[in-house]
């Protein structure tokens, strides 16, 4: 019996038929799953753009596979677009919302299947949520990433463009050259071109085994993409007729090997928040502490924008996903190569058939970038519950680091002292009261970073906050940090001047005070009490939970 029947069978059904068919269902439907698409098709995220025209194919290969394809939408929010002002708020929030729609519209129609088309932002981890709540058979494709530009022969991204600010407060571009990058960051549609957020999450989607191989890295302009597309429609129905479901992929050997590909390829830091998340819905406990014994063990084979010169488009170049994983199985640091994906094949036999790594995108595992992974988690008097740094994007004399903090209560607030001039070589930026309740919603720090990097600050300046990245920042930015100011975390007390040790190496992150000084600020710390207009935020500040826990809402 298929879930849909409870819509569509019987003498009592006659009334939901009678609407169905209004919807353009025939008889011989009713006998047929529905198979649910989740498209996130949206006008102002250029990783969606397309999706509207991207979607056809799929539902042309579920017909032809026998089931009824159900398309309906979601909401996005465009990290990029919404940076650096109030619209930040509302973006990892917007991941909750994501995660409810699905399940609202699925379970209120009882759909059988679903294929989840995401591409950008928190549209990825929020589909994830839902698929690990569901679990139903379910399939994942993404839009594609977009293609590098070019400047003057130099490639160029989106982080050019924020960088390029910093750059030309600087003195060091003019408007006009900051205006032609501008104009070539973004040539196409998809997903931004460097391992950021969204590429990273849809790399890791295929280590999760909910991902075809290639979902990650096929641009979104490479005809290979609508092939894997029509690929996804038929897969569907083989995971219903088999019942295989999100649960019986996403254990805990599944998210150990998600850290794995994640650090060893550089992914975005805010990948541990999200897998922290999926891995809750799937009923699986995952320890911070976790993450750094894999890192410890894991080495660094790729540096992708920002990191370095190359893009996405690189990475698929050269075999994607299935090169590193082949890589890092050869070595022996994939924890679980025998774990099944949605291509009915696991993960070492997808390995398999990649090619061996090229040793330049992809470095061999005699030669890594680095022996160690390339994110870590760092504990201290700081942040008791852990902090999160993107240690592929840190300038090497800065994987240790002892400055002096200058504190600020915002973002707004840290923008404006960068490029005002106030924040000098040896300091150590102090952002709060920006986490998942203190933001509200955890607003990502990519212009503040942007033009620490773009004033040529970015190896004689340090940065530590409750916020979080976006994948695209680089430099020693230290994120996550819990418990946050707004919930009376240490970080909370830091005051200008006060020495702070960054020790990336020992995964320490400490205020150099006395314990005695250290006890008397704590105990008579008040955190800071924001207005938040928005009776959504409100609603979120309420039941949002610590950035350790992955920052889902608990109720």
């Amino acid at each position: 019996m298929l879930r849909s029947d409870k819509v569509k069978k019987g003498i009592e059904r006659s009334p939901h038929r009678a609407l169905l068919r209004a919807c353009g269902l025939s008889d011989e439907d009713f006998d047929k799953p529905l198979i649910g698409i989740a498209n996130s098709y949206i006008d102002i995220i250029p990783g969606h753009v397309h999706l509207r025209e991207f979607v056809q194919p799929i539902k042309e290969e579920v017909r032809k596979a026998g089931g009824v394809p159900i398309e309906f939408n979601v909401i996005g929010v465009d990290d990029g677009i919404a940076m650096g002002h109030y619209g930040m708020h509302y973006s990892l929030p917007s991941r909750e919302l994501i995660a409810d729609s699905i399940e609202t519209v699925v379970e209120a129609h009882q759909l059988d299947a679903l294929i989840c088309i995401p591409n950008c932002d928190k549209i990825v981890p929020g589909m994830l949520m839902a698929t690990a709540r569901l679990n139903i058979p379910t399939i994942f494709i993404s839009g594609g990433p977009m293609l590098a530009g070019e400047v003057n022969g130099k490639k160029v991204d989106l982080i050019s463009v924020f960088e390029g600010i910093g750059q030309l407060k600087a003195g060091k571009i003019t408007e006009r050259e900051l205006k032609a990058v501008e104009e070539h960051a973004c040539p196409t549609c998809g997903s931004c071109s460097g391992m950021f957020t969204a590429n990273s999450m849809n790399c890791i989607t295929e280590v999760l085994g909910l991902g075809l191989p290639g979902n990650g890295t096929i641009p979104a302009v490479d005809p290979r993409r609508e092939l894997l597309a029509r690929q996804v429609g038929r897969q569907v129905m083989e995971l219903l007729r088999r019942g295989i479901k999100p649960r019986d992929l996403l254990t805990l050997e599944t998210f150990d090997n998600a850290f794995a590909v994640d650090i060893a390829m550089g992914g975005s830091s805010n990948t541990i928040l999200h897998l922290l998340a999926i891995a809750r819905e799937a009923g699986v406990e995952y320890d911070l502490g976790r993450i750094n014994e894999i890192s410890k063990r894991t080495p660094t084979l790729c540096k992708i924008s920002p990191a370095s010169h190359y893009h996405i488009q690189d990475l698929d170049n050269v075999g994607g996903i299935p090169a590193i994983l082949k890589e890092l199985i050869r070595g022996g640091y994939l924890p679980h190569p025998e774990r099944p994906t949605v291509s009915l094949k696991t993960l070492g036999e997808i390995a398999q058939s990649a090619p061996d790594a090229d040793g330049e995108v992809i470095k061999r595992v005699e030669t890594p970038y680095s022996s160690e992974g390339g994110i870590a988690v760092l504990f201290g008097n700081i942040a008791p519950e852990g902090s999160v740094v993107k240690t592929a994007g840190v300038d090497p004399n800065m994987l240790t680091f002892r400055g002096k903090a200058i504190c600020f209560n915002s973002e707004e607030e840290a923008i404006e002292g960068i490029l005002g001039g106030r924040v000098k070589p040896g300091h150590v930026v102090v952002i709060r009261y920006e986490g998942p309740k203190g933001g509200p919603g955890m607003r990502e720090m990519l212009s503040p970073t942007s033009a620490i990097m773009g004033m040529g600050l970015g190896d004689k300046v340090a940065l530590i906050t409750d916020g979080r990245f976006s994948g695209g920042t680089r430099g020693a930015c230290v994120g996550h940090i819990a418990p946050e100011a707004a919930s009376g975390g240490p970080i909370g007390i830091v005051q200008d001047g006060d020495e702070i040790l960054i020790d990336i190496p020992n995964r320490r992150l400490e205020l150099l005070i006395s314990e005695e000084e250290f006890n008397r600020r704590m105990e008579s710390f008040t955190p800071l009490q924001k207005e938040i207009r928005s009776p959504w935020l409100r609603r979120y500040t309420k039941f949002v939970a610590s950035a350790s826990k992955g920052a889902v809402l608990e109720v």
